[in-house]
């Protein structure tokens, strides 16, 4: 069975082909839009790298460049588009539409419902629509699938997941916290297990997802027990461009006080908060990490808030656990900056958490243990790979599809 799955962002389509139940990867890449609006493309398969440029950036576009690679003789990928069986997507916000742990078929139901949540997850749910959209256009006798961030987090007790708002709001409309980053969560911490010797079934993980959008999930024997990421992607960390964990009554003091619009606010926790708005600098943690090392106090700052939001969450999640036996770090910052984890892990030793300064500085964007021999902590970092997570569930799923 061959499997395509697409992760589209706002500003970025990564795809990769597998031949499935063999998990073999066939071609990887990604279409990125770049600093000047135009889109850098490439890709590699066993047989060959490429990279192309072209003016502009579409999903449409995108689409039929990366359609036209898995065919091309020279790549070795697919005869034709007719051996393609599926089309797995990355889907943002599943709510009440996620309450399996699976992939779910694409529908038009599906995607009324998803145009109707827009407004919960403004960066991601428009991205998604358009994906599946240009993807049935080119391809309108291929199935789609998609694995919502939210469903594995969907094991998320009552405790976890109440607001404490009138319960109503709940058994009515579902209002509470769903989790966001799943796939990449569920990934990560069997990766760990498999890793360490650790038994999923008897273990208690601490996930540390962080990139542009971020979030710390608690394990406990496999299953999501806390996470967090709200009814929204913007609670918990501070982000990129999101502001993370804010008073919630300071939003009605702006909006009373300031004559900001909803959108406004909205707008402002999602597109102008997180590193880039405590540091004046940038939404790319490399960039304020740069001004920081320069001397930039607000980027210095902006650091600090970002490390001590993760290691808050770290040990919160300890305690929610009853202990912890693995952290593990991924995403791009996760994955490659020994500054972050080691600003993240300081003063933990009283959890058991010790890192080797020397694995640690080693250790950029690939699987690896970063703890001491003496930690009673195994703490490892492991490449996201979200969409071989996605791959496995939609052709379990498909199985009696296709």
């Amino acid at each position: 069975m061959n499997v395509l799955v697409v992760n589209c962002g706002s500003s970025s389509v990564k795809f990769q082909l597998y031949k499935m139940p063999d998990e073999l990867l066939l071609i990887y890449g990604k279409a990125e839009r770049n600093k000047d609006g135009n889109t850098d493309f490439s890709f590699h398969t066993q047989a060959r790298n490429a990279q192309n440029h072209w003016e502009g950036f579409s999903f449409s576009e995108n689409f039929k460049k990366i359609l036209d690679e898995l065919t091309r003789t020279e790549n070795e990928c697919l005869a034709s588009l007719d051996e393609l069986n599926i089309a797995g997507h990355r889907l943002i916000h599943g709510g009440d539409a996620a309450e399996s742990q699976g992939a779910v078929e694409i529908t038009d139901e599906l995607i009324s419902y998803m145009e109707s949540r827009k407004m919960l997850a403004p960066l991601h749910y428009p991205a998604n629509l358009e994906g599946i959209k240009t993807m049935a256009q080119l391809l309108p006798g291929v199935l789609q699938a998609g694995v919502f961030d939210t469903a594995f987090h969907q094991t998320l007790p009552p405790r976890a997941y109440l607001y404490g708002i009138p319960l109503y709001w709940y058994k009515k409309h579902h209002i509470r916290r769903l989790g966001f980053h799943g796939t990449s969560h569920k990934y990560t911490s069997f990766r760990t297990c498999r890793i360490t010797g650790l038994r999923s079934e008897k273990s208690k993980i601490v996930s540390c997802h962080l990139g542009n959008g971020a979030s710390v999930a608690a394990i406990k024997n496999g299953k999501s027990v806390d996470t967090s990421m709200g009814m929204t992607p913007v609670e918990g960390l501070l982000m990129g461009t999101r502001s993370g964990d804010i008073d919630a009554g300071l939003l009605a003091y702006l909006q009373e006080n300031f004559n900001l619009s909803l959108a406004k606010i909205q707008h402002m926790l999602n597109n102008e908060g997180g590193l880039l708005g405590l540091s004046g600098v940038s939404s790319d943690y490399r960039a304020v990490e740069e001004a920081a090392l320069n001397g930039n106090q607000n980027a210095q700052s902006a650091l600090e808030v970002y490390h001590y939001r993760v290691k808050k969450y770290i040990g919160a999640y300890a305690a929610a656990l009853g202990g912890i036996d693995g952290l593990v770090f991924t995403g791009g910052i996760g994955e490659n900056s020994p500054f972050a984890r080691k600003e993240i892990c300081s003063d933990l030793e009283f959890l058991g958490i010790r890192i080797s300064e020397m694995l640690n500085r080693k250790c950029k964007g690939k699987e690896a243990v970063i703890s001491t021999s003496d930690s009673a902590v195994k703490v490892v970092v492991v490449p996201a790979n979200e969409e071989l997570m996605i791959a496995r569930e939609v052709a379990e799923w498909a199985k009696s599809k296709v």
